[in-house]
């Protein structure tokens, strides 16, 4: 079996080798010349897709510069919170706001629950949150 595999293999790469690398290329565009236009348009597409993609990638989020106030670092104000301080609208003539945190916060309204159970589980407008 392997002498067979062995024979088989070194055979067809000899035929291969002797005929030229350009026969069997030239052979299928005598046969198929649509494959030359084929060929032109993915070449057309995917250097188009290249130069597009290189000059202007994607982004997965969309983020705007924003300004930050002087001394807009929480250790640089001192603060115990940890805020960070910015100016509304990049305007630094307007007086810094404290950013928000970076955790999102969803308040569900109108959630009917006994007055134990809102106590325990509501962190809304208590400290550090």
């Amino acid at each position: 079996m392997a002498s067979f595999i062995a024979r088989r293999a070194f055979t067809s790469s000899a035929r291969r080798f002797a005929s030229g690398p350009d026969a069997g290329l030239k052979a299928e565009t005598k046969r198929n010349p649509e494959l030359a236009i084929l060929g032109g348009v993915m070449v057309l597409a995917l250097g188009g897709a290249g130069l597009y993609f290189g000059s202007s990638p994607t982004k997965s989020t969309s983020e705007a510069s924003v300004g930050i106030a002087k001394e807009g670092m929480p250790w640089e104000t001192g603060a115990t919170e940890g805020k960070y301080r910015y100016h509304p609208g990049g305007d630094a003539n307007q007086d810094p706001r404290d950013a928000p945190s970076a955790v999102n916060v969803v308040v569900i309204p109108d959630v009917n629950l006994p007055k134990h159970l809102h106590d325990k589980y509501n962190k809304w407008g208590k400290d550090g949150y």
